[in-house]
């Protein structure tokens, strides 16, 4: 760590340790503003506070409870220009969890339909003698067509930044 000001700063390879991440994900963040620019050295290397450990972590969290870095950067960049976006990121978890459930809603169609193939394929493996074919992966088609199920019934994540 390099002290300045008396406050305690990292380098990006500092963070990127302290953090668990790349210092090219540190630099992405920085970029699309999940982080705020970072100052740097008269020899060019980015800087960060202290404090960026934890906001490194609160990103990683909301990662993995659904949210997405567009999200977060718009969060973030309102709180860091002295908003309180706690309405929006209770709103947009409210979204994530409506949309956890209709995952588990299409998971359990999805299951239900996997058993029924799977009986269907028990039934023509049976069927079929030694060393003949059975067209299993084939008769995905039929059952399809016949359950009028759709080929994707899960939620599609939005596309990453536009670089």
């Amino acid at each position: 760590m390099v002290q300045s000001s008396g406050s305690k700063t990292l380098h990006s390879g500092a963070l990127a340790k302290a953090t668990g991440l790349s210092p090219d994900t540190l630099r992405h963040y920085e970029k699309i503003g999940v982080l705020p620019r970072a100052p740097r050295t008269e020899s060019g290397y980015r800087v960060y506070s202290a404090s960026a450990v934890e906001r490194v972590l609160v990103v990683q969290r909301a990662l993995r409870i659904g949210f997405t870095l567009a999200e977060l950067a718009e969060v973030l960049k309102a709180r860091d220009a002295g908003g309180a976006p706690c309405g929006r990121v209770y709103q947009l978890a409210q979204e994530k969890l409506k949309g956890l459930d209709a995952d588990i809603e299409a998971l359990k169609l999805t299951r239900r339909y996997v058993r029924k193939v799977l009986a269907d394929w028990k039934q023509r493996t049976q069927s079929a003698g030694p060393g003949q074919k059975s067209h299993l992966l084939y008769s995905l088609s039929d059952a399809v067509k016949i359950s009028g199920a759709s080929t994707n019934q899960f939620r599609r994540k939005k596309k990453p930044w536009k670089r």
